[in-house]
């Protein structure tokens, strides 16, 4: 008969914490093994005071949280779990969860072994007690890394290429979170589907990162054309937002990427397929919006 080392415990694989440039603002990403357990927690923790959104990403859930402490009024079945604090400090971002019965299991013992935990504080948890624990992450900050044009109409995929990079460079100092494949609009020089992608990293070593994954592209691609493009803020601007809009509804000047004055863009490939790749940045884990095909219209 098969034996369970420890029946009470669904461990999550992995959390990792990205904080904007001020410290003031958190997105918490939580992979997960249990889908049940993490709808569950999607839906209770969303009412914590400090959770300002939650939403599902693949394997992951995503919380995004603001600083502070509160005391939560925490009731059976009606709140019984959610996040009470969020600190940040230069390196690190606290967390500290709390929940009854199954659900201080799931605030403690289920994330306290995670991947990508530095430390934890821990209350014994199981039954009926109420439990918390913090969790200290290192303080990661998000890297967008979009590309197009690396393909001939001979061979190559773009969105395998960085997908396969993506995968290559990722280590413990920066995860690999996400990839989107960006639908252009249909221009008469593309490959065939038009399409540009953006690769979603939290890191630590923003610069060794960026250099990794240049130096893998220039080596693999089959295109003289290649765009690499590199956003390196919590969340792309207004401004790159509708730059992206305008390259999916039609054709724009290839050298209006040049005057996009935002801070945190930087081109590092500066081939045709930049005017994709940049578009790329804004649509990171926004799927259904990211792959529509406009008609110029709309």
């Amino acid at each position: 008969m098969a034996s369970i080392s420890d029946p009470y415990v669904i461990r999550y694989p992995q959390i990792v914490a990205v904080a904007d440039e001020t410290g003031s603002t958190v997105e918490l990403i939580e992979f997960f093994d249990c889908i049940g357990g993490a709808m569950w927690t999607q839906h209770h923790y969303q009412k914590s005071p400090l959770v300002e959104g939650v939403r599902s990403v693949g394997p992951t859930t995503r919380f995004l949280l603001r600083l502070g402490a509160v005391d939560l009024a925490l009731e059976g079945s009606r709140f019984p779990a959610g996040i009470s604090c969020v600190s940040v400090t230069e390196n690190e971002i606290a967390i500290t969860y709390i929940g009854m019965g199954g659900g201080g299991v799931g605030a403690t013992s289920c994330r306290a072994a995670a991947k990508g935990v530095l430390r934890e504080r821990c209350d014994p948890a199981g039954g009926g007690k109420i439990a918390g624990a913090t969790l200290w992450l290192p303080r990661r900050q998000r890297v967008l890394i979009g590309v197009d044009d690396t393909d001939t109409a001979e061979e190559g995929a773009t969105w395998t290429l960085v997908h396969n990079i993506a995968k290559a460079v990722e280590d413990g100092q920066s995860v690999y979170l996400s990839h989107t494949i960006v639908q252009l609009f249909p221009v008469a020089y593309r490959t065939k589907n038009c399409v540009s992608l953006v690769a979603e990293f939290a890191t630590t070593e923003p610069e060794r990162l960026i250099g990794r994954f240049g130096e893998l592209l220039k080596k693999y691609t089959l295109s003289e054309k290649t765009g690499m493009a590199v956003y390196t803020g919590f969340s792309p601007s207004e401004e790159l937002r509708e730059y992206a809009k305008d390259v999916k509804r039609g054709e724009v000047a290839p050298d209006r990427v040049q005057n996009i004055r935002d801070p945190h863009l930087r081109i590092v490939m500066d081939g045709r397929g930049i005017t994709g790749a940049v578009a790329a940045l804004p649509f990171f884990t926004r799927y259904e919006e990211a792959l529509e095909l406009c008609s110029g219209k709309n």
